[in-house]
């Protein structure tokens, strides 16, 4: 009985230790953490901030988003901060129909184009009943948290205005490639940590990047990028790469029959020495940064 006693004691011992250390190992370090989900044919990112507050951009086509929370969100976390959707489509929708039921969740960043389908009208009511507040954004907005801004590149009040007297036409089926769509009013987001600078295009493509290109906001190198529209042939042009001049291009795409990543794009970034990781063969991509320097997980 005493054997019995002592090993009851020590597995507790051990169990609780193991809870501490990943509680402390949990704990905000100051850094910033970038995690591009593997959704499969869609996008998510999980962001979490220097001081441990935390966004996620997108959900995905499914439920996948939650096993990545799930492992790179401290166990203890029910929470996050902000919830952004780029654009109402199921590949980047759907799964934060599941994120808003299960966790809590401070607010939802959103441009004003909506989508009169299925999942969109849920995703509304999901935040309604939960209380949720709403912030609508359009180019030249910041978000300052953690030490990190963030800073809406598009879509432009003008774009959404253009947009909005055809949105009720548009369908939720656009996971290929498509003109004149929901796409050209995706959130074009850049987050900056000291040194360090990341881009989420979103699937805001060679449609429309002209009208923000240039701009003087992005006037240094961008060390990540996340690769517009799963690497689309119409995701991005050579002007674009000119103008962002990333180390690092991640492209998140799973199995698909539209010729994602394309070859052209894959050509582009080859061309311009730009290292490229792919969610479809790596998994989870975790970059981290101190401000000053940053490498990939």
């Amino acid at each position: 009985m005493f054997t019995l006693r002592i090993g009851y004691f020590i597995c507790g011992l051990t169990t609780g230790l193991i809870l501490l250390f990943s509680f402390l190992s949990s704990l905000p370090d100051g850094k910033l953490h970038i995690v591009f989900c593997d959704v499969g044919q869609g996008d998510a990112a999980y962001i979490r901030f220097p001081d441990g507050r935390d966004m996620l951009v997108d959900g995905g086509p499914n439920d996948m988003v939650l096993a990545c929370l799930g492992k790179h969100m401290p166990f203890w976390d029910r929470s996050i901060d902000i919830v952004v959707l780029t654009h109402p489509e199921r590949d980047h929708l759907q799964g934060l129909i599941t994120v808003i039921e299960r966790y809590r969740v401070g607010y939802v960043v959103r441009s004003d184009i909506t989508n009169a389908s299925d999942g969109f009208i849920t995703f509304e009511k999901r935040i309604k009943d939960h209380a949720m507040n709403e912030r609508i954004v359009v180019a030249g907005e910041q978000i300052d948290i953690g030490g990190a801004q963030v800073s809406v590149i598009w879509p432009s009040s003008d774009q959404i205005a253009g947009m909005k007297p055809r949105v009720a036409s548009y369908e939720s089926s656009v996971l290929g490639a498509s003109t004149g769509n929901l796409n050209d009013g995706s959130i074009v987001l850049w987050v900056r940590y000291g040194m360090f600078d990341a881009w989420f295009s979103g699937d805001a493509d060679t449609h429309v990047e002209s009208k923000y290109r240039g701009s003087s906001l992005a006037d240094r190198t961008i060390e990540v990028l996340k690769v517009p529209h799963h690497g689309s042939k119409t995701g991005m042009s050579s002007d674009y790469l000119d103008w962002l001049k990333p180390t690092l291009a991640v492209i998140s795409v799973g199995r698909n029959t539209y010729g994602h990543p394309s070859q052209i794009i894959l050509s582009l970034l080859a061309d311009e020495s730009v290292r490229v990781l792919r969610t479809d063969k790596e998994g989870d991509i975790e970059i981290v940064s101190d401000g000053a320097h940053w490498f990939v997980r």
